[in-house]
């Protein structure tokens, strides 16, 4: 996902050639493209024919994809642990800086 969020709009091609230049283990195309249309099936990633060859382009922004990933697993965490995870957040929250702390709430009220 970051390459394609980087990039605009990525082939699986352009994906792998900038996986294997940039780490150390290599990885081949079929496990790229597999990634790649799990992505799409997921909504995460959106597919459009360009002749012959797929292009990928991302369905969300990083920001948004974040914050619906943070959602989704505050409420599994919550779901799991209840008050024993709220008490973590406020001990947590109780430990923050006060500007970061105010800046927080002034996120959460816009919601």
């Amino acid at each position: 996902m970051d390459i394609v969020w980087r990039e605009g709009r990525s082939t699986v091609r352009e994906v792998l050639g900038i996986l294997n230049a940039t780490e150390d283990r290599v990885r081949a195309y079929t496990t790229v493209l597999t990634i790649m249309q799990r992505l799409d099936d997921k909504g995460l990633l959106e597919r459009e024919r360009d002749g012959r060859t797929d292009v990928y382009r991302p369905a969300l922004t990083a920001e948004v994809y974040r914050d619906r990933r943070a959602a989704a697993d505050i409420d599994d965490l919550l779901d799991r642990y209840e008050d024993e995870a709220l008490v973590h957040f406020a001990r947590r929250l109780a430990r923050l800086d006060p500007d970061r702390r105010r800046r927080l709430q002034r996120l959460a009220r816009r919601d």
